[in-house]
């Protein structure tokens, strides 16, 4: 009993300090309580109910059955909307808080919901080397699903609550892009409802402005039910180079020299400082060395970013065997280093070891929990930013990042763009390799100020010809984001297919000068 009514005493204690300090108090100061005691335990429940509900669809296949059901569904209801006058613009019913975006949109309240429940997996086509998957289909489910079968996705960007829909929509990367491009790149086709209520079908050579117009977009062309994404045979493990580089000038030779090599099946880098990276390449291969193999994605091992620290501060080379799922998802259990901002003990090894099976929190449920105090905390003091930029200019970009924001580590990833009609291409007539510049967590630049400081970063990526990921705040006006990006083919589609009426233009969906 003695443990038991030592527990109690603690909990009634925690509850008498929460009420003398208040709810709001705890979450914004201390909000690692509020995580460990709620957040972690029901982030497992929506795992649990999210993967029964994955193994009983798949063992009853009821997906193919039911999808053609579900998108006459989404018809009908756009149909009602044209009906009653279309009064307002339509956005999916997915609410705001379950995306994995920090932005808030606001538009859910005032917009048509369209209820959209498209999160199955519909069909692998081994001969065809091609998944056909619903929107709603995460990247830790095809993964699991694909994985076991030998085969896996060319670009498997790195969170597993990261949607089909959304990488599509919006963007998505990884450390084969350097091989495959982003995520867009490695699909063969989608599926729209549009706004009139029918169904599409598009190709590169079958309605091919519409299939190189709907990535970026951010559902502002149509509702997307479905798409087909090409698979590649799977190997057992990557085997991981890690080469700590000191000196900025030496980082960038490096990194780009590395990121040329087809011979590299991955590419990564993770700056520490201004003059200290580690860039880490990786080759997939169904053999191992003994001794040398690392699930680096098991619940007690440290997080990958610190695992890689530890190179830099030895200042040596190293090479493991990391089995290839732990490596696709190396940065999930920490959120690449955003969880040590929440849990600033989350990487101890008695947390791991006694509670990293729950980790990590779903940044769905931090969303749905963080309160306006904490919202404009983030907004003003934190940075969760992607800038794409031209190899050519990563000196001078890391410099500007370091200036502007001092936020370590950076995320290097490199990845290549090809010169295809849309939103996001090449200043010139070739394809051109590109670097992803991740920024996630307290800028420690004195004179940092949220829209001050990244209207500066925003102006210096459109001089170098870079675009900025959507997911994240922007605050740029229109002229300025078209400037960013091509809007030519967007606009064109838009006028044709009857959209300014049914959906927001994507700049007064994402930016917050046009959002209220």
């Amino acid at each position: 009993m003695d443990p038991l009514l030592s527990l109690g005493a603690g909990l009634l204690l925690l509850a008498l300090w929460v009420r003398h300090k208040g709810l709001e108090y705890l979450l914004v100061h201390h909000r690692w309580v509020f995580v460990c005691l709620f957040l972690l335990p029901l982030s497992v429940l929506f795992d649990i109910y999210y993967q029964l509900r994955a193994w009983a669809v798949w063992r009853l296949h009821s997906a193919p059955r039911q999808h053609g059901q579900r998108v006459r569904h989404i018809q009908a209801q756009v149909r009602e909307w044209k009906n009653e006058g279309g009064k307002t613009y339509m956005c999916t019913g997915r609410p705001g808080w379950l995306t994995v975006s920090l932005r808030v949109g606001k538009y859910k309240k005032t917009h048509k919901n369209i209820v959209i429940n498209l999160m199955d997996i519909l069909e692998v086509d081994i001969e065809r080397q091609v998944v056909r998957v619903e929107p709603l289909v995460t990247m830790g489910q095809l993964t699991a699903h694909l994985n076991p079968m030998g085969w896996t996705l060319p670009v498997v960007p790195e969170l597993d609550d990261l949607t089909v829909g959304g990488l599509i929509m919006g963007t998505g990367i990884e450390s084969s892009s350097h091989i495959y491009g982003l995520f867009q790149h490695t699909c063969l086709a989608y599926e729209l409802v549009l706004a009139d209520g029918s169904l599409v079908r598009c190709t590169p050579t079958e309605n091919s402005d519409l299939f190189y117009a709907v990535p970026w977009s951010c559902g502002t062309l149509g509702f997307l039910v479905a798409a087909e994404i090409k698979i590649i045979p799977a190997k057992k493990y990557v085997k991981l180079h890690y080469k700590p580089v000191r000196g900025l000038e030496k980082i960038c030779e490096k990194f780009t020299e590395e990121s040329k090599k087809k011979g590299n099946n991955f590419v990564e880098g993770l700056v520490y400082s201004l003059e200290e990276a580690v860039i880490m390449t990786g080759v997939l291969t169904d053999e191992a060395e003994d001794g040398q193999i690392n699930r680096i994605g098991n619940y007690y091992k440290p997080w990958f970013f610190k695992h890689v620290e530890k190179y830099l501060k030895a200042n040596q080379t190293g090479i493991e065997y990391i089995p290839s799922r732990h490596y696709y998802h190396r940065h999930t259990r920490s959120i690449f280093w955003e969880l040590q901002d929440i849990i600033p003990f989350g990487n101890n090894p008695v947390f791991r070891y006694l509670f990293g099976w729950m980790v990590p929190p779903k940044i769905s449920l931090l969303k749905l929990t963080q309160g306006e105090a904490i919202r404009k905390l983030y907004e003003q003091h934190h940075v969760v930013q992607d800038m794409l930029v031209p190899v050519k200019s990563l000196e001078k970009s890391i410099s500007t990042f370091h200036s502007d924001l001092n936020v370590y580590p950076l995320w290097l990833c490199p990845f290549i763009l090809p010169n295809n009609p849309g939103m996001v291409h090449p200043k010139g007539d070739e394809m051109e390799l590109y670097i992803d510049i991740g920024a996630y967590g307290e800028p420690k630049t004195k004179q940092f100020e949220a829209k001050a400081s990244m209207r500066q970063m925003e102006k210096f990526v459109r001089n170098v010809h870079g675009f900025q990921m959507l997911y994240a705040d922007c605050y740029m006006n229109r002229e300025e984001f078209w400037d960013m990006f091509d809007g030519s083919l967007y606009h064109k589609l838009r006028e044709q297919m009857n959209c300014k009426n049914a959906f927001p233009e994507v700049y007064d969906k994402i930016c917050k000068a046009a959002r209220h």
